[in-house]
C-alpha cells in the first residue's frame, strides 16, 4: 500500500480533464494538482522555456511527496517529459502515448487528425507514436494556438464555438475518421469540437480516459494502490489567481465546495 497522493500538472486548467478522469477511475486515491495559468499558454513557447516551467511544477508536486506524476499537458509531454524523467524518480505519465494508443486503435480508415498547441504539432510526438503502433495510419496534424487560451477565458458557447470552427477549417475535406483533442484543454469545449465537426462518422478522442486506465495498469503494477479504507484528498493549485481557477474548474469537476490554493513556483 501507498496513501501518497498521485501528482498532475498542467499549463493551466485542461489538465481537470484529466484529473476528472483519474478521480473516476481510482476513487481511493488522492491527487495534487497544480496549474501553471501564471505562465500558459505553453504552445507559443520555444522547447527549452516549456522544459523549464514544467520543471519547476513537477519541483512543488514533489514537495508535495507525490508517487508519480502525469503529466496532464500535451506541450509539457512532447517537450519536456523525457527531459525531466531522467532527473526525478518517481515514474512520469504522459498524455501523447495515450492518445496515440487509442487513436491507433480507433480509426478504421486509417486516417488520424490531431490538433494541438504549436509546439505539440512541430514536436510531431503524436505522428512518431501513432506510426510506431502501425506505419499505415496517415496522420494530419493541425495547430490551434487560439483555442487553450479561449478555454481559460471562460467564453460563452457561441463564442467558443466561432473560434473552433475558424481553427478546425483547415481539416474541411480531409477524409479522417478519427480526431485527437491533442491537448487536455479541449475537452472542456468537446460540445463545440462536435458541433464544429459535425460527421458522425468521426470519432472525437480524449485522450484522458486512456490515461486513466495507464495508470490503474502502472499502480496495479508497481503496488501503489492505498489503503481502501484511507480517505482520498483531492488538492488543486495554480499559480495564477485562484477565483479565476475555480470558477471553471467546480462547473467541470462537478464540486461546488472545490476550492483551489495559489503558489508561486518561481520561489518553491
Amino acid at each position: 500500500m501507498d496513501n501518497r497522493p498521485i501528482g498532475l500538472l498542467d499549463s493551466g486548467l485542461g489538465g481537470l480533464s484529466v484529473a476528472k478522469k483519474v478521480i473516476e477511475k481510482l476513487p481511493n486515491e488522492s491527487t495534487v494538482f497544480i496549474g501553471d495559468n501564471a505562465h500558459m499558454p505553453y504552445g507559443d513557447r520555444t522547447k527549452e522555456e516549456v522544459i523549464e516551467l514544467t520543471r519547476k511544477s513537477v519541483k512543488f508536486l514533489l514537495s508535495q511527496n507525490v508517487k508519480l506524476i502525469i503529466f496532464a499537458c500535451n506541450t509539457a509531454t512532447a517537450a519536456a517529459m523525457s527531459t525531466i524523467q531522467e532527473e526525478i524518480d518517481p515514474q512520469i505519465i504522459g498524455v501523447i502515448q495515450s492518445g496515440s494508443l487509442a487513436a491507433a486503435r480507433t480509426t478504421k480508415n486509417k486516417k488520424v487528425a490531431v490538433v494541438a498547441t504549436n509546439v505539440t504539432v512541430n514536436s510531431h510526438a503524436y505522428a512518431k507514436e501513432i506510426h510506431f503502433r502501425d506505419p499505415e495510419i496517415q496522420v494530419t496534424e493541425l495547430a490551434a494556438p487560439k483555442l487553450a487560451p479561449l478555454v481559460e477565458a471562460q467564453k460563452d458557447h457561441a463564442t467558443n464555438l466561432a473560434v473552433v470552427k475558424e481553427s478546425l477549417a483547415p481539416l474541411e475535406g480531409k477524409d479522417f475518421d478519427t480526431l485527437i483533442m491533442g491537448c487536455t484543454h479541449y475537452p472542456l469545449i468537446q460540445t463545440e469540437f462536435e458541433e464544429a465537426v459535425d460527421n458522425k462518422k468521426v470519432t472525437i478522442l480524449d485522450p484522458a480516459d486512456q490515461v486513466a486506465q495507464y495508470t490503474f495498469n502502472v499502480m496495479r503494477r508497481d503496488g501503489l494502490f492505498s489503503d481502501e479504507n484511507q480517505p482520498a484528498v483531492h488538492e488543486y493549485y495554480t499559480t495564477g489567481d485562484p477565483t479565476s481557477f475555480d470558477r471553471l474548474a467546480r462547473t467541470f469537476m462537478d464540486d461546488d465546495t472545490l476550492t483551489s490554493k495559489h503558489v508561486d513556483t518561481e520561489n518553491e
